[in-house]
């Protein structure tokens, strides 16, 4: 494919592509969705999944908590299969009350959610402490919301494949070299594949979805938006801690969410303003570490002595209000949704930008974009996707790629045992979902994300997933780009049981792939 038109293009494969290629698909529309590297590689795979309530947002922006608190109980509805129903608890702890975070701000947050329309229920602190007891102690005050845990690699992959499935064509490694334009009209893109093949698509209208990255697309043609690049550094801890996702009832500030996701812990967030040229070499460091440690073990005391397995970092795509917070982190820009149409905006047809919201909104915002993008072509089309269930790609993996009819899976048949995943999951992960290696892999399937992190899994994986794509030669080189990538994120944390971790890794990786795995 070196030339083709299409009704859409949208550029972009994080969820909020996605979830637009998925729209555009299922109105009928004959959709492009282009990604530079794999789906959830930007700002979707590098949050701490968090399903918000809108709680968050309830007192500063209450547009943003009801967006939420209805695009919440969508999501819970539409992707089953994503979400985990943990609940959340918003804290009051005795230092919050000389901040002016007492039990008076905790009346008017309970009434700012429920004025958004969000179940907020006040509940003892000897409640509060028995249905969470990794809560801290301490606590004065507790409410109860529903926020929830998503796991955003398999939602953004669920909604990749339900694209497919409606005819979208989506193509990964595909980085965009600059928009066409003739006159005062965008009419495609120009772009790279995969072993620097030149492409070019056309299409009446170009959707961006590019997270931050549509700043620099946009100077190309002489737009300008107000963005604020936000760093947003995390943790991730070696086991589930909490049951139920863990707030601090104030106003947004660092390492005030913990919460649950699969086998481990998120610990979020910091906010630092950056420059766009660093958005693609972003690294936590050791001042961050120790600072969500020690703001985070407010929330739950024991985050002090838990091994922490590694540590990562997005970046927010936020438009500017004209303040950047009192940190410079971009704490006072938006995080409502933003659709722009460039034609009313800057006199450029064919061009619409989709920014800002939250992972929680995504389908909103891919909505609210799908909608422009009929108008403009003069499609008239509802939106189904607030009610037509996604596919579980997952529950598709060790079917034997037929779904409703299981197969077995044999011990022996596993490759990665933290994280459940065998033989058969890769053949489909390859055949039906595009990998083509181990970080596309680990995006889908989870392998290699446990509480080893790969440490006895990587070779073996890398065996089976190269047999799969025909490419056996190529399972050492795949291995240690991805060794080398996940090892960035245990750099920061490298101290006490991490880094005995760390040693223990670097021996079984230097003492000849003792636990490689035969195909």
């Amino acid at each position: 494919m070196k030339n083709e038109d299409f009704d859409v293009i949208i550029v972009g494969g994080g969820v909020t592509g996605a979830g637009t290629a998925r729209d555009c698909a299922l109105r009928g529309l004959k959709t492009l969705l282009l990604e530079r590297n794999d789906i959830a590689t930007g700002a979707t795979g590098r949050n701490h999944g968090l399903l918000h309530s809108g709680a968050r947002y309830a007192v500063a922006d209450s547009e943003s908590a009801r967006e939420c608190i209805i695009e919440n109980s969508i999501i819970k509805r539409i992707a089953p299969h994503c979400v985990d129903k943990t609940g959340g608890l918003f804290i009051t702890l005795p230092q919050d009350v000389d901040a002016g975070y007492g039990l008076d701000y905790q009346a008017k947050f309970i009434q700012s959610c429920r004025d958004a329309g969000i179940h907020a229920k006040a509940i003892d602190p000897a409640q509060a402490r028995m249905i969470e007891p990794a809560v801290n102690p301490d606590i004065i005050g507790a409410v109860k919301v529903p926020d929830a845990s998503v796991d955003p690699f398999r939602l953004c992959a669920c909604n990749v494949q339900d694209a497919r499935d409606h005819g979208a064509t989506v193509l990964t490694y595909t980085s965009i070299t600059r928009l066409l334009k003739e006159g005062d009209r965008i009419t495609g893109v120009q772009a790279k594949g995969s072993g620097g093949v030149s492409l070019e698509f056309r299409a009446p209208v170009t959707v961006l979805a590019a997270g931050i990255w549509s700043h620099g697309l946009l100077a190309q043609v002489g737009i300008d938006i107000e963005m604020v690049a936000s760093k947003g550094s995390l943790l991730v801890f070696g086991h589930r801690m909490s049951r139920m996702v863990i707030n601090r009832c104030r106003k947004s500030a660092d390492a005030d969410i913990l919460v649950p996701g699969e086998p481990v812990s998120i610990l979020g967030t910091t906010s630092t303003k950056v420059p766009f040229e660093d958005c693609d070499r972003l690294r936590v460091t050791r001042e961050e570490v120790e600072l969500l440690l020690r703001e985070g073990s407010a929330l739950c005391p024991e985050l002090a002595q838990t091994r922490i397995i590694r540590a990562y970092a997005g970046v927010r795509p936020l438009v500017s209000t004209g303040s950047s917070g009192s940190d410079g982190g971009g704490r006072g820009a938006s995080r409502g949704i933003v659709c722009l149409d460039h034609e009313a905006r800057d006199g450029v047809k064919g061009l619409i930008t989709i920014t800002g919201g939250k992972l929680t909104t995504y389908r909103l915002m891919a909505e609210i974009a799908t909608d422009e993008v009929c108008r403009k072509l003069g499609v008239k089309r509802h939106c189904t996707t607030a009610t037509k269930r996604l596919p579980d790609i997952v529950g598709r993996l060790s079917r034997n790629l037929k779904p409703g009819r299981p197969k077995p899976l044999r011990e022996d048949d596993m490759v990665c045992q933290c994280e459940r995943v065998g033989l058969a999951d890769i053949h489909y992960a390859v055949q039906e979902l595009g990998v083509k290696n181990l970080e596309d892999l680990r995006r889908r399937t989870r392998a290699g994300m446990g509480t080893c992190q790969g440490t006895f899994c990587t070779f073996r994986t890398a065996d089976a997933l190269c047999a799969e794509l025909g490419t056996p030669h190529e399972a050492p080189r795949l291995a240690r780009e991805y060794v080398n990538e996940r090892w960035k994120g245990m750099m920061p944390v490298g101290w006490g049981d991490t880094l005995r971790e760390m040693e223990f890794m670097q021996r079984v990786y230097k003492e000849g792939r003792p636990y490689s795995y035969e195909v």
